[in-house]
């Protein structure tokens, strides 16, 4: 599993970057606030019901939660299973709207 700050998935956004992001907090939080991401829960995840991201095994996938600590788990299980270029985003949304305020 390889991190990715806050400021570096930033950059990549806002050059128009085409990502596979992956929203691994509960729906509710994903309401609250988001980045954009397919919302997919750990718990999904964790069960091996993700089935949408098979198709993503062999591409760069960057999972992000609210701290960093459930995509973390992601990454580590989905790595497990054959993916080869997951990232977690360190810090999660807190670090993002932390450095980013909506405005």
């Amino acid at each position: 599993m390889t991190n990715i700050t806050t400021e570096e998935l930033k950059a990549r956004l806002d050059a128009g970057e085409t990502l596979n992001l992956v929203d691994v907090r509960e729906p509710h939080e994903v309401q609250e606030f988001n980045i954009g991401g397919q919302a997919i829960p750990l718990g999904k995840i964790q069960t091996m019901q993700a089935e949408e991201l098979d198709e993503l095994r062999d591409e760069e996938v960057i999972f992000y939660c609210r701290s960093g600590n459930r995509s973390g788990q992601a990454c580590l299980i989905l790595q497990a299973l054959g993916f080869s270029n997951v990232k977690n985003l360190v810090g999660g949304m807190l670090d993002w709207q932390a450095k980013y305020p909506a405005r």
